[in-house]
């Protein structure tokens, strides 16, 4: 049975490695991995050492296999990774379950997130889940070298009860 819980500091090297293998199979026709891999890498372990309160862990039989991050703790859902090899058994949406819950609970009325517009495996997820399209753009993304499209998501969440009346 998974268990879902906040990310503890000792976490960054695993929690590294399962961002960086999940971003491989993102940016794939995007990219060219090997050239970026190490840039990755470093990226993930940068976030994760300076955010790692910021992070919500999934594992399975004692063992992490994705993460998703709150980095500004606002409404904004600034990553969500799941390992390759389990992908598919419903344990982003677990964490993404959970994640809507927090935000929720903070009072904000959405939810919001974004990805590369190639990232369809990343897009489909969320629009199952309930998110619409909410805007586009194209920027130039200085370590690709190349202008990228990017697409936002959101996803109006229902109000918490908070047991007091009115706002």
């Amino acid at each position: 049975m998974p268990v879902i819980r906040h990310a503890r500091r000792d976490e960054v090297g695993s929690l590294t490695a399962i961002g960086l293998r999940a971003w491989e199979g993102a940016v794939v026709g995007l990219a060219d991995v090997g050239r970026m891999r190490r840039l990755a890498e470093n990226a993930f372990a940068d976030f994760l050492h300076n955010h790692w309160l910021a992070v919500t862990l999934i594992e399975v039989d004692g063992r992490a296999r994705g993460w998703v991050a709150r980095e500004n703790f606002d409404e904004i859902i600034s990553d969500l990774w799941i390992e390759p090899e389990a992908q598919g058994r419903g344990l982003g949406s677990h964490l993404l379950a959970d994640i809507e819950h927090r935000i929720s609970s903070d009072g904000f009325e959405a939810v919001k997130t974004k990805t590369h517009a190639q990232n369809t495996a990343a897009i489909g997820f969320f629009r199952k889940h309930g998110y619409g399209v909410s805007w586009l753009s194209t920027a130039y993304a200085p370590k690709l070298d190349r202008d990228v499209e990017f697409i936002g998501l959101s996803k109006p969440l229902a109000a918490a009860d908070t047991g007091i009346y009115g706002r």
